[in-house]
């Protein structure tokens, strides 16, 4: 087994960018993840490899999430605002910054588990089997419901 420290160094910004797009708030993202690991660090000796340490971590960095929607009696965020853009010129930042931007707002639009598995998917680098059990369902589901919400996501208006 990897020492915490290798823990932390390998997955803090897997976990960092999962609670990124659940949240949409980077500072809320970055105390939450210290406190992942701060959990994982007092249950360590409870984790008994049924599943990846990724996947152990984010339904850590899950449930701490879920806790901070209960205590503040809020909604997820409806856009990020992160900016997320690469490129050279003016305009082709100022188009890539609309379409991400248009992507995110689609996404958001997304029922809860395909917003989520899109994020662990896509954000979270995580795999089909990783998905499933992070959210506690099967890989065939996940799977589908990836496929299912990328459909959505294409039939979504440009400006809707």
């Amino acid at each position: 087994m990897q020492s915490m420290d290798e823990i932390y160094q390998q997955y803090s910004s897997t976990v960092y960018k999962y609670l990124l797009c659940l949240s949409g708030d980077a500072h809320l993202a970055e105390d939450l993840t210290q406190e992942t690991f701060a959990i994982a660090v007092s249950k360590i000796h409870q984790f008994r490899a049924e599943c990846k340490v990724s996947t152990w971590l984010c339904q850590i960095a899950k449930h701490l999430w879920y806790k901070e929607l209960k205590k503040e009696k809020k909604l997820p965020t409806e856009e990020l605002t992160e900016n997320l853009v690469a490129g050279n010129m003016v305009e082709d930042l100022f188009l890539q910054k609309e379409e991400k931007l248009q992507l995110f707002r689609n996404v958001q639009k997304l029922d809860e588990l395909p917003r989520e598995v899109v994020y662990l998917r896509i954000m979270g680098n995580l795999s089909f089997t990783e998905i499933a059990e992070v959210l506690g369902k099967t890989t065939n589901w996940a799977r589908v419901t990836f496929f299912r919400a990328k459909q959505k996501i294409k039939e979504e208006p440009k400006n809707g």
